[in-house]
């Protein structure tokens, strides 16, 4: 059996305060006025490799973050505890909200506004980026910004979560909800993606999953070597034939609908690869944004998935120049124009 990966030590001051210790921020709350804080949180186009690794919870995912945002928007009562959330449904980021506030050491309350373009239950990460932009909201109305480490602690135990606290590609423990490597920041790249339709219920979907045999954990290692490496050379190829080998390995495990019309169609324009929401719905093609021939091999795509029925849509995904984080989500069409 091959060793694990080394993992690399995370440097947003995981080593320093944690979120179970942020009493003493109380003081900086009471001492001020409190105003409404916002925060937003980018969603990933499902993954571009999803498995598990040769040892102990070796379950991992690598992010593909995606140019579309969940936001929240934290209005703080002095005085009134409990936090009241819009839309009511978001119990996940009331239940984050009120960790946030108790690690802030307030028995203050308020009201929590949830909203942003990326649909839920379709494999965009859309749960972790509420909750990501819930701590970032809630924390901005007290002064405080918390780093990707402490946000991880809010977030465990509430369900699985997506590493979209961290401003690039990552690797990540989805279901202990830890780091397990950065790989960096790639150019940003258009994904032609066919919705099968229906939703997912990720909680659901990890308590289900079928184990992962050896023989598989042990080429999931050696895919998540080749992308990390991939990656930093910026090699798209390479990135393409990873993220396919990823959406081959899983549907093995779980049938998807319009799989091999999407693989013929990749084909058909050159694509870079197949990019699949391991937990989701959606499954795209992946090209290269700068592409003279987009256009062209977008319609492409679009009038090759016509016969599977089900929405099409066109997605961009984060830049090394774009801001990741931005205070409040740009507007931009829920597709692009291409």
């Amino acid at each position: 059996m091959a060793p694990a990966p080394a993992y690399s030590t995370p440097t947003d001051a995981a080593g320093g305060t944690s979120a179970s210790a942020l009493g003493s921020a109380s003081a900086l709350a009471s001492a001020s006025v409190l105003g409404s804080g916002s925060g937003s949180a980018f969603g990933t186009f499902g993954e571009l490799l999803q498995g598990a690794l040769p040892h102990p919870q070796g379950d991992f995912l690598v992010t593909f973050p995606l140019a579309r945002w969940a936001t929240a928007r934290f209005h703080p009562s002095p005085g009134r505890p409990g936090v009241q959330v819009r839309p009511a449904h978001k119990a996940k980021s009331r239940r984050v909200a009120e960790a946030v506030l108790a690690a802030l050491g307030t028995a203050d309350g308020g009201l929590l506004e949830v909203a942003g373009d990326l649909p839920e239950g379709k494999g965009l990460a859309s749960s972790s980026a509420d909750l990501v932009a819930t701590v970032r909201a809630v924390g901005a109305a007290h002064g405080r910004e918390f780093t990707p480490a402490e946000t991880e602690d809010f977030l465990r135990g509430i369900e699985p979560a997506d590493g979209v606290m961290y401003d690039e590609i990552v690797a990540f423990h989805h279901r202990e909800v830890r780091l397990g490597r950065r790989l960096g920041v790639l150019p940003p790249l258009t994904v032609v993606a066919h919705d099968e339709g229906g939703q997912v219920d990720t909680v659901a979907h990890n308590r289900g999953a079928r184990a992962i045999d050896a023989a598989d954990r042990e080429e999931y290692a050696l895919l998540l070597d080749r992308l990390t490496d991939a990656v930093a050379r910026g090699d798209l190829q390479e990135v393409g034939a990873v993220a396919t080998r990823s959406a081959e390995m899983n549907a093995r495990r779980r049938r998807r609908a319009g799989f091999a019309e999407l693989h013929a169609l990749c084909r058909e324009v050159d694509g870079l690869g197949l990019v699949l929401a391991h937990s989701g719905t959606m499954l795209g093609v992946l090209l290269e944004a700068n592409d003279p021939a987009l256009a062209g091999k977008t319609e492409h795509v679009r009038a090759g998935c016509a016969a599977l029925g089900g929405e099409v849509s066109v997605h961009r995904s984060l830049g090394a120049d774009d801001s990741w984080s931005p205070t409040a989500a740009p507007a931009h069409p829920t597709e692009l124009e291409i």
